[in-house]
Parts: C-alpha cells; sequence; structure tokens
C-alpha cells in the first residue's frame, strides 16, 4: 500500500496537470473562436466562388485553360491537411484513416491499376503519418500558425497549379478536416482540380444561367482559375485549423474533468489510508498499555 507521503505526491501531481490542461484549454477557446469567425467569413465567398467558376467553365472549352484538362488519371496529387502539434483528440487519426481509405480506394478501382498517388502534406502529424506507411510525399509545408492568412497558401496553391499544367499530376485532390460544430470534425477529400462542371438538372440541363463576360468568358476563367484554386487551399487550411482548435478545447476540458476525478479519488484514499494508520497506532498504543499493566 503506498503511504500517505506518495498519495500526496501524486494528488500534487495531478493538480499540477489539471492546471495546465485548464489553462490550454483555455487558450484553445481563445483560439477556437478566432477560428470559427474565419471559416464561417470565408465559407460564403469559397462557395460563390466555385459555384461561379463551374458556370463559367460551362460557357468555354477545355483548351481554353490547361486548368480544365480532363485526362485519364494516371498520377493524384493528394493535399493532405493535418496539425502541427498533438493534444488535439482524433482529429489527424481521423485524417490518417481516409486518407488510407482513398488510397485504397482508388488503387482497387478497375482501370486504376497504375495509378500513382503522392501526398503533399500541409501540417507535421500528416507527414510523420504518411511517412511511416510508407505514402511518397511530394513536399511538404508546416509551421503556418494558429492564423493562417491566404499569403501562407499561395506558394502550395502555386506549387500544384503549376505541376497539373506540367502534366506531373492528371488530379488534385485534398484532404482536410471539415468543421462542423464545436463537438464535431469530419475528415473530407475532395477534388480541386481540374474544375468541375455543374451538374444537371433533373431534366437534363445545366444549372448554367446566361451570363454575359467582359471582355470574354476565356479571359474571365484565365483570371479567376488559379485564384480559385488557392482560396479553395486556404478554405481548407481554416476549415482545419477551427477543427483542430475545437477539438483541441474538447480534449483539454475532457483532460481536466478526468484530472479531477482522479483527485477526488486519491484524496479518498488519502483519507482511508490517514485513517487506518490512525486506528493501528491506537491499536498499538492500547496493546502496549495493557502489556505494562500486565
Amino acid at each position: 500500500m503506498a503511504t500517505l507521503k506518495e498519495i500526496r505526491g501524486r494528488i500534487g501531481s495531478v493538480r499540477n496537470i489539471a492546471q495546465i490542461t485548464r489553462a490550454m484549454e483555455m487558450v484553445a477557446a481563445s483560439r477556437m473562436k478566432r477560428a470559427q469567425e474565419a471559416i464561417l467569413a470565408a465559407r460564403p465567398y469559397s462557395d460563390e466562388l466555385r459555384d461561379a467558376l463551374g458556370r463559367v467553365a460551362a460557357a468555354v472549352t477545355e483548351e481554353v485553360h490547361p486548368l480544365l484538362a480532363r485526362r485519364p488519371v494516371r498520377r493524384i496529387g493528394l493535399i493532405v491537411v493535418t496539425t502541427d502539434r498533438g493534444l488535439a483528440g482524433s482529429i489527424n487519426s481521423n485524417a490518417i484513416r481516409a486518407t488510407l481509405r482513398y488510397l485504397n480506394e482508388r488503387s482497387r478501382s478497375d482501370d486504376a491499376a497504375s495509378v500513382e498517388i503522392e501526398a503533399i502534406t500541409v501540417g507535421r502529424k500528416g507527414r510523420d503519418a504518411l511517412r511511416r506507411v510508407g505514402v511518397p510525399i511530394a513536399a511538404h509545408f508546416s509551421q503556418l500558425g494558429d492564423r493562417p492568412s491566404f499569403g501562407d497558401v499561395t506558394p502550395l496553391a502555386r506549387l500544384v497549379v503549376d505541376d497539373f499544367i506540367e502534366g506531373k499530376y492528371d488530379e488534385i485532390a485534398i484532404e482536410y478536416s471539415s468543421f462542423i460544430s464545436t463537438l464535431t470534425q469530419r475528415p473530407v477529400i475532395k477534388t480541386i482540380l481540374p474544375v468541375e462542371q455543374p451538374e444537371m438538372e433533373e431534366h437534363g440541363a445545366t444549372t448554367n444561367d446566361e451570363y454575359l463576360f467582359e471582355p470574354s468568358p476565356e479571359a474571365v476563367i484565365r483570371r479567376l482559375l488559379p485564384h480559385y484554386v488557392a482560396i479553395d487551399i486556404y478554405r481548407a487550411v481554416l476549415e482545419n485549423n477551427a477543427s483542430e482548435q475545437s477539438a483541441r478545447m474538447i480534449a483539454m476540458r475532457n483532460s481536466t474533468d478526468n484530472a479531477n476525478e482522479l483527485i477526488d479519488d486519491l484524496t479518498l484514499v488519502y483519507n482511508k489510508t490517514r485513517q487506518a494508520n490512525i486506528t493501528r497506532e491506537m491499536s498499538e498504543i492500547a496493546s502496549g498499555a495493557e502489556a505494562l499493566a500486565g
């Protein structure tokens, strides 16, 4: 049985841990609020830009811009967005599982026997996990911070655009943790290049409306396409950042609650051990008195 000194030491250690996790929870809560505001502000712009670009793409041919070219898929560039730091619950493990599932599904398709997939990682956790399972990594970006700016993702956007135009990849996809709510973050994988055409209505016509372009649809789409790719990547980074801060806040709150429960349990053990020691000492004193009296 542990001594009273050892139990007191464990209580002190757990109490220190609870103070640390409580502080980390408060920091994450503050960062989560900013991250949520950033993604809620970016979503409408990203959605409208994607929809508008799809409509413009429906009015031109694929020869207008190489980013619209649809080729047989033989090489895929997969951008994997994870966190640089841990202590964020299961957000990174869920993202890695979704990534590996995507790799297996693409490699098992009937006509994809020769498909090669390379990862472009954003965040150390994803890079380290993919290295362990032997996934080739073409490039790595990290240290975007808790307030990533649009300028932070432009090098990555420029890289994937150049690789797609040069034919290194026939398709560019991105994986990130989508922010659903404070308690829910869901891994998402979607294709960003080539640009998807508008969906068909039930009667078979496209959703494209009649637009007048100045100077021309071709000129508009040449200007919008690179910006669209950067915006899509920026949104994914913001989504993942909001998910990270939310997951870390919840994880630290659970850790604090568990630490407080452990302190209560250890305090109960301490009191029982103390009472047992007092009872034993009283018994020894009584036995000693009886021996002297006899």
